[in-house]
């Protein structure tokens, strides 16, 4: 049998047969199903690393690419801080101080963290604090709040907050934990509310003078890089070993791993739509089989081989299931563009900088899909392939 037998053949049988339309419908189930499976996991491939790579963007910022922590009191000052502005001119880095604290507002107590910076060094680091700070002068004890905790507290610029610092002083025969008011002179919005309430920053010398740390001493020195996974390892061989270098996925490692599970796993369900539509598939195929025995058994006693029979019916499926595929994959792109160019799904504005889904479909996961949607096709088509070649031609022909 030629070739153009073969496809001669399989464009017959897709043909809609009116004594038996049950074939054609559940063949056009098949593509359908197989279409909206495709398209569905494609959106929500495409949502998981937006939403992946928004987080891991937020996180960035406020946790810093990289930071240089002390392994013991005093190990981080100014000598250290020259010494590697000198060695990575291309890196930009800005020291710190940080307490512990609790920010007291009437008789509202919110925990978090007082951060001591140079304005100037920080905003070089911090893309969040850079837009917070303009046109904004900061002295001493000033403070800038994040958005949350203004909220919550219901404070205006240029309002009093009472800081109580985890240090304590002696007073008499106790001892007291320090305070000490802030003019709030501004506040950020770094779309995640956790940091909005739990950091404040002041100036270095406020919190320097209020821990009785000299000028040129510091808790630590943020690090802004392009490429911090590589900076780390170079930046750790120039460290005296009195300090260390944290890598901001350091300190989310738990939280990202759970992202990429939830991926995973949304990923293998989806895949199961697909899996449940290639049912179609065979059980279209295996009644196309049945209802063309008669047609089989006669090619096959004409000389068609086993294997050209088995070809007509893989053909058929893998015809059904691409054309669901290449279909699927139009919808699916053609979603991802709509929901990420028009404002269909709001969001809400305190938690993402754009109120458009965001959407990133990556060339692995686009290839992947369409990949393992390719290979449950074929899968399933083969199963009644076998079948048509297995056809008995004398008990066909003779009950025919």
């Amino acid at each position: 049998m030629k070739k153009s037998i073969v496809l001669y053949l399989v464009k017959r049988f897709l043909r809609f047969d009116k004594d038996q339309p049950f074939i054609f419908i559940s063949a056009l189930l098949a593509f359908l199903g197989i279409s909206l499976g495709v398209m569905v996991l494609l959106i929500a491939m495409a949502l998981m690393n937006g939403f992946d790579k928004e987080f891991k963007k937020k996180l960035t910022i406020m946790n810093y690419p990289l930071t240089i922590l002390p392994k013991f009191y005093g190990a981080v000052n100014e000598n250290l801080l020259i010494d590697l502005e000198e060695k990575f001119p291309k890196l930009k880095f800005s020291p710190f101080v940080q307490s512990s604290v609790m920010a007291r507002s009437g008789t509202e107590l919110e925990g978090g963290y007082l951060f001591g910076v140079n304005f100037q060094d920080e905003k070089n680091v911090n893309s969040v604090l850079k837009k917070a700070i303009e046109n904004h002068t900061f002295k001493k004890f000033d403070v800038l709040i994040g958005k949350n905790l203004k909220e919550e507290f219901d404070l205006n610029l240029d309002d009093k907050l009472m800081y109580i610092f985890t240090n304590v002083e002696p007073g008499g025969f106790s001892v007291t934990p320090k305070i000490k008011r802030f003019k709030v002179r501004s506040y950020f919005d770094s779309g995640l509310s956790a940091y909005d309430k739990a950091y404040s920053y002041t100036t270095l010398a406020s919190l320097q003078t209020i821990l009785h740390m000299s000028s040129n001493e510091y808790n630590g020195i943020h690090i802004y890089s392009n490429t911090p996974r590589e900076d780390i390892l170079k930046i750790k061989k120039e460290l005296p070993i009195s300090v260390t270098i944290r890598g901001w996925w350091e300190d989310n490692l738990n939280f990202f791993a759970a992202l990429e599970m939830e991926k995973t796993s949304l990923f293998i369900v989806l895949m199961l739509i697909i899996l449940i539509a290639a049912i179609n598939i065979i059980s279209s195929l295996l009644m196309t089989v049945m209802n063309r025995r008669g047609e089989i058994a006669l090619l096959l006693s004409l000389g068609a081989t086993t294997v050209e029979i088995k070809k007509v019916f893989l053909y058929l499926g893998v015809v059904i299931g691409i054309t669901g595929i290449v279909a699927g994959a139009v919808l699916g792109l053609s979603g991802i563009w709509i929901l990420g160019t028009f404002d269909i799904v709001s969001l809400p504005k305190d938690v993402y900088p754009t109120s458009t889904l965001p959407l990133d479909l990556s060339l692995q996961d686009f290839v992947l899909i369409l990949s393992g949607a390719f290979v449950i096709v074929v899968a399933s088509s083969y199963y009644p392939a076998k079948k048509a070649s297995e056809v008995d031609i004398l008990t066909v022909l003779r009950n025919e």
